[in-house]
C-alpha cells in the first residue's frame, strides 16, 4: 500500500478499518456507524451512503395485520365441528372447500356389521360446498345437499357471513354472523331462512368451546312435514300441526391432542319445528286416530387430522342432514348410541 494513512480514535468513539484487497490503496473506516472509503493513492475519501430499509405503507401494514392470525383459536379448530360452524375467519380471496360423505347404516357390533364394513357399505349421502372471502371480514357460502326424502330433496344453500372480532386484546371471544336461503330442488321451491351466531372461546391452550345458536323461518313451510289425511286408508280425521318456525343451539368442543390433531364433539338442541319421524295412532277398526313424532337431537364426536390446507374428519353422527335448517335434527331419527360413520373433508385454498 502507497502513501500513509493515519487515523486519529476520538475519545468513547469506537473505530474500525478494513483493507480493500481487490484496490490497493483502498481502505474503509467505520467511526461510530458512519462509513468512510479513504484511497490514498488519489488522496481522496468519500461518505458511504448506508442503504435505507425499506419501511412497509400503512396499507401493506393494515394489510398483514388483518391477515396475522388473531388469539389461541386462530388456527385451533376448523370451520366446523362435525355440523356445528365455528367463528374461524375466511381470508380475503381465499376458496374453501367442504365435502361430507354421511352413511345411514347405524354402527353395531363388529360381528354384525364387519361383513358390511361397519357400516361403509350401506347407502350415503354426499354433500359439497364452498365459501369465498371477500374480505378478511366479509365472505359468501355456497353449499348442495343430496338427501331426498319427505319435505326435503337436493337442497341448495347460498348465504353471507361477517367476522365481527377475533379472541384477543380487544375482545375476550371470537365472534362472526352468518344469514343464509334453503330452497329444496336445486332452490326452486320451500325456502328456508337461517339466521345465526357463531361464538367461541379458548378455556386452556388446547381447548376451545363453541356456542351457535340458530333461528331458522320456515322450516316447516307449508305444513310438508305434516302427515296428510289421504296418506292412509281410510283418510285420517285427525291433523298433526307441527311448529313453522325452529330455533337451535349448537354447542361443541375442539380439544387439541397435537399441533395436526384435534378431538371434536358437538350436541344441538332444538325448540319449534324438529324434524323426526310422525307414526300414526290406530284403533282397534284401523282407524287413525292420532299421531306420535319421534325426534332425536343431533350429536356428533370424531377425530379431525390438519394435513397443510386439508382438514380430514372421521366422525360418528346421528344424522345425514347438513344444511343450516336441518343438521340439529337426526333425519334417522337415531340416539347417540347407534350413530353412523361419516367423513367430512375441507380443503383451503
Amino acid at each position: 500500500m502507497l502513501g500513509e494513512l493515519v487515523v486519529e480514535e476520538a475519545a468513547q468513539k469506537k473505530v474500525d478499518v478494513t483493507f480493500d484487497a481487490q484496490a490497493p490503496g483502498v481502505a474503509v473506516v467505520e467511526v461510530d456507524g458512519e462509513r468512510y472509503r479513504i484511497d490514498t493513492t488519489t488522496k481522496t475519501w468519500t461518505r458511504i451512503e448506508q442503504p435505507k430499509p425499506e419501511t412497509a405503507t400503512p396499507a401493506q401494514t393494515q394489510t398483514a395485520e388483518q391477515r396475522k392470525p388473531h388469539g389461541p383459536e386462530a388456527e385451533a379448530y376448523d370451520y366446523r365441528l362435525v355440523n356445528v360452524p365455528t367463528p374461524k375467519r375466511v381470508l380475503k380471496g381465499s376458496l374453501n372447500l367442504y365435502f361430507t360423505h354421511r352413511f345411514a347404516q347405524p354402527v353395531r357390533p363388529l360381528n354384525q356389521s364387519a361383513r358390511d364394513l361397519i357400516g361403509l357399505d350401506s347407502s350415503a349421502v354426499p354433500s359439497f360446498g364452498l365459501f369465498y372471502g371477500i374480505t378478511d371480514k366479509l365472505y359468501v357460502n355456497a353449499y348442495r345437499s343430496a338427501i331426498c326424502q319427505r319435505g326435503l330433496c337436493r337442497t341448495i344453500e347460498l348465504g353471507v357471513g361477517y367476522h365481527w372480532a377475533d379472541e384477543g386484546a380487544d375482545s375476550p371471544i371470537a365472534v362472526s354472523t352468518y344469514a343464509s336461503v334453503e330452497g329444496d330442488d336445486n332452490f326452486t321451491e320451500n325456502y328456508t331462512y337461517n339466521l345465526q351466531l357463531m361464538v367461541a372461546r379458548s378455556v386452556t391452550r388446547y381447548v376451545n368451546l363453541i356456542f351457535s345458536p340458530a333461528l331458522h323461518l320456515n322450516a316447516n313451510a307449508d305444513r310438508r312435514f305434516d302427515p296428510r289425511a289421504t296418506d292412509f286408508f281410510p283418510p285420517a280425521t285427525v291433523t298433526l300441526a307441527q311448529p313453522r318456525h325452529t330455533g337451535s343451539f349448537g354447542l361443541g368442543a375442539n380439544a387439541r391432542i397435537s399441533r395436526s390433531v384435534s378431538l371434536l364433539f358437538e350436541y344441538t338442541p332444538r325448540v319449534g319445528f324438529k324434524l323426526g319421524r310422525v307414526n300414526p295412532i290406530f284403533d282397534s277398526t284401523g282407524k287413525v286416530t292420532g299421531f306420535r313424532h319421534e325426534s332425536e337431537a343431533e350429536i356428533g364426536f370424531g377425530i379431525q387430522k390438519d394435513v397443510g390446507r386439508h382438514s380430514f374428519s372421521l366422525t360418528f353422527s346421528n344424522t345425514q342432514t347438513t344444511t343450516t335448517s336441518r343438521y340439529n335434527s337426526s333425519n334417522l331419527v337415531l340416539p347417540p348410541v347407534g350413530s353412523p360413520l361419516a367423513l367430512t373433508c375441507t380443503e383451503d385454498s
